[in-house]
Parts: C-alpha cells; structure tokens; sequence
C-alpha cells in the first residue's frame, strides 16, 4: 500500500514540473497584443481579421463597422481596397433585396476605386450573380432577367481575360434561354390564336437573336406556318423559314416536315450545315436530365427553368430589340432611308417663332386648306393615302397581311366597307372639281404683282 503511494506522489511530482515548464515557455513565446513600434501594419490587420471574422458568423453590421474605422483611419494601408471589397462580400452574405441593392452599389463603386484590380473582375461577377439570383420564371417580369444580361455581357466585355470568363459565358447563356422562353410563349400564343402577323413578328427577332435556344427549331417551325397563313406574298420568307431548319438544325424533329413543305413549295432543299449538326450532337449529349425529385420541385423554385440551355457556342451580346409586323404598311420615305445631311442653326431674335409658329398649334382646317395648293401641283402623295378605284376589295384585301384569318362574313364586311369608302371618295373628289375656282379666286390677286414690275426693266432696256 506504502509502495503504491509513493509511486502515485513521484508521478504526480513529474506531472507538476511538466506543467510548470510549459506555463514559463508559453510566457516567453506569448505575442504582444499591442506592439508599441513604428511604420508597423499590424493594427490594420487585426482590424480587417477581426471583421472577416465577423462576417463569417454573420455579425455584419459589426463588421461593417470595423471596416469602416480601417478605412477612415488607416488611409494608406495595403487592406484597404480589401476592406472596401468586404464590405459589399458582407452586404453580399447578408441578402435580401435591400442588402443586394447595397452589395451591388458597393461593388460598383469598388470598380470605379480600383478598375486594375484582379478583384474588380470578381465585383462584375457578384453584380451579375445579384441580378441572375433574382431572375423570375419565363411567364413573369423580365428586369432582372435583362439587367443579369447586361451585366454578365459586360464582364465578358470588361475583363475578357478573367477566370470568371467561362462561368460568366454558361450563365449568360441559361439567361438568354429564359428571356428566349419568354419570347416563345407570346409567339405561340398568337400563333394559336391566329394572329399570323404578331407571331411572326415574335418568332423572327426570336430565332435571330438567339439560335442557341433550345426550341428555336420549333420557334422557325411555327415562323414558316405563319407566313403560309398570310398568303403568296410571304412564300418566300416561309421557304427561309423552313430551310434553316434542314440547314441549321438537323437533328430536330421538324426536319423531315420542313422538307416536305420545302416540296411544296418548289424551294430547294438546302445540305445540313457540319458545324451545326455537331452542335447539336454535344447538347444532346451534354443536355442537363431533371430526376423526377427536381421535377416535383420546380413547381417551389422562383427562378426560371434552364437545364435545356445550352452548354457550347457564343452567345449573344446584344440586345434584343423590338421589330415593326409586317402588318404595318411602310411609308416609301421610311423603305428608302433619309438622304441628306442635317443642319443646324442658331436663331437671332423672335421673329422666325411670330412668323413661323409651330404647325401644331393650327387647326386641322387651316393645316388642310394651306395643303390644298401643294397637294393639287404633286398629286403623288394622294394616290399613296387613297385606295385604288381598279382594284376589287378582295383583291385589296389580298395585298394587307391580316392579322388574323377572316371568315366569309368578315370579308363581305370589309368588301362593303371598302365601296362605300370608294363611293365617298367619288362624291369628295366631284366637289373638290367644282370648288377650286371659288377656293383659288384670292390667290391669283397675290400674284399680279410680280407680273406688273417687268414692264419697267423691260422699258430701261430697251
């Protein structure tokens, strides 16, 4: 029993001398905490560790303002263009509509600060992330989805050689898919409903824009209908539509329907485009497959659905922008462009603005009758506002693309309405006939004038 004592007081008699000669080497190894030395950068790294350590816990607003006692106190530091950084990352982190508008506002600024940074190129990704977070479905408000667009195209723009190149393309592209659904649902709409021009309107700038959508093969399928709905005049456009499809779509299922219609239309059936044909081999085989879990769960999700999107080639960098339906006649100035160059002046005085006052302040009567000379001595631009009295109304009707298909008793309306418009026309123009002596009587009383001064020259010749 003594035995055992004494061995259990030797270890313990080890254990305390142990202990003893850790405590005094931690003591000299222990760092100052506040070093009294000069040209030292070591506050403003305990400053900048101790607000990362905040924001990794989720203490932002303490962070935020240890950030901002570095910046306003240690001006010259190298953590300086790092704190400005951390704090949009902490805006960032935060979320929320209001901490994304601030992270984006911060980001901005901290590439206006610092725009040679390799930072920089990581503020435009987290502006772009911030808006591509906040992207609606297809069927839904579009802004963010436009405002994502636009920034992602401006990092490729900016910072062409940053690694976020390759993350910032991919996302480009599934928001270019969802902004192409967007277009697909209203064209098929008024493909459905019958509006022929409308949807065509929709489908064409859709298929420009973007060809790496992911139905833009159903989109030029829908195209072709619809200009075969409006008529001869729009067969060629119709045969374009179907023969892009063969070209630049081969593996699509409408291929082999775009062919037969190509037949029909005694068009020539174009060879599929190579580089087309292996496109589409890589997205069918790299194409994202929802398991029936994400499927259940699409119904909960707020962004758009893009695993259909595309996977390779460039996307488009620019905007869309909308187009005019040809059901929309085209003035012959507007078809030829303006020629000419425009000038400009600076006016002196008020006396152009008494003589000349605006036209829209004139009445219509007074903007007519001052017309009615010009529009007697070039009747052209009459004959464009004024139906032709040769052709039939259905032959009238044949040349408008309608915007959607009339029945018979449609047609016999407007047949009926476009004789009595000729008829009024008639009555119009047998009254203008007889008016223009009793309308014209003042102004040959104006223009004597000049006739009775070449007498006198004439006479000082002679």
């Amino acid at each position: 029993m003594v035995r055992h004592q004494t061995f259990a007081a030797r270890v313990f008699a080890v254990l305390l001398g142990v202990g003893q000669l850790a405590s005094v080497g931690c003591f000299y190894h222990k760092k100052y905490e506040n070093p009294i030395s000069k040209n030292t950068s070591q506050p403003d790294k305990v400053l900048f560790d101790k607000a990362v350590d905040d924001i990794e816990h989720g203490r932002f607003e303490v962070a935020r303002i240890t950030l901002n006692t570095l910046i306003n106190t240690y001006d010259q530091s190298e953590y300086l263009a790092k704190a400005k950084l951390a704090i949009a990352d902490s805006w960032y982190r935060e979320g929320g509509p209001h901490g994304m508008a601030e992270a984006e506002a911060e980001y901005k600024d901290f590439e206006l600060f610092y725009p040679t940074m390799p930072e920089a190129a990581e503020a435009q990704n987290r502006v772009c992330l911030i808006h591509y977070k906040q992207m609606d479905k297809a069927d839904r408000d579009a802004a963010q989805a436009l405002r994502a667009e636009d920034e992602c195209r401006t990092l490729l723009v900016q910072y062409p050689n940053s690694k976020y190149v390759p993350e910032a393309q991919q996302r480009l592209r599934d928001i270019q898919e969802a902004l192409a659904e967007a277009e697909m649902r209203v064209g098929t709409f008024y493909h459905s409903k019958g509006s022929n021009p409308a949807a065509a309107n929709r489908l064409a700038r859709l298929v420009d824009q973007y060809p790496l959508y992911s139905r833009a093969d159903e989109a030029l399928w829908e195209l072709g209908d619809s200009y075969s709905r409006m008529g001869n005049r729009f067969r060629k456009q119709a045969g374009d539509a179907y023969a892009r499809i063969v070209r630049d779509y081969p593996l699509s299922s409408f291929t082999e329907e775009a062919k037969k219609k190509l037949k029909e239309l005694e068009m020539p059936i174009p060879q599929a485009d190579p580089a087309a044909y292996a496109r589409m081999k890589y997205e069918q085989q790299h194409r994202t497959r929802l398991t029936l879990k994400d499927r259940g769960l699409e119904v909960l999700r707020r962004g758009p659905d893009v695993h259909n999107a595309a996977k390779s080639g460039a996307p488009a960098m620019t905007s869309l922008r909308p187009t005019v339906p040809v059901s929309v006649p085209v003035l012959a100035e507007q078809r030829e462009g303006f020629q000419g160059d425009v000038s400009a002046q600076t006016i002196s005085g008020s006396s152009d603005l008494d003589n000349k006052p605006d036209a829209r302040l004139s009445p219509p009567a007074a903007a007519a009758a001052s017309a009615a000379p010009s529009a007697s001595a070039a009747p052209a631009p009459q004959s464009a506002t004024v139906p032709d009295a040769n052709l039939t109304a259905n032959e009238r009707l044949a040349q408008l693309p309608s915007n959607h298909t009339m029945s018979e008793k449609e047609r016999k309306k407007q047949q009926k309405k476009f004789q009595e418009q000729q008829k009024k026309y008639k009555q119009q123009s047998q009254k203008s006939e007889k008016k223009p002596p009793s309308d014209t009587a003042p102004k040959p009383a104006a223009t004597p004038a000049p006739s009775t001064t070449p007498p006198p020259s004439s006479s000082s010749n002679q």
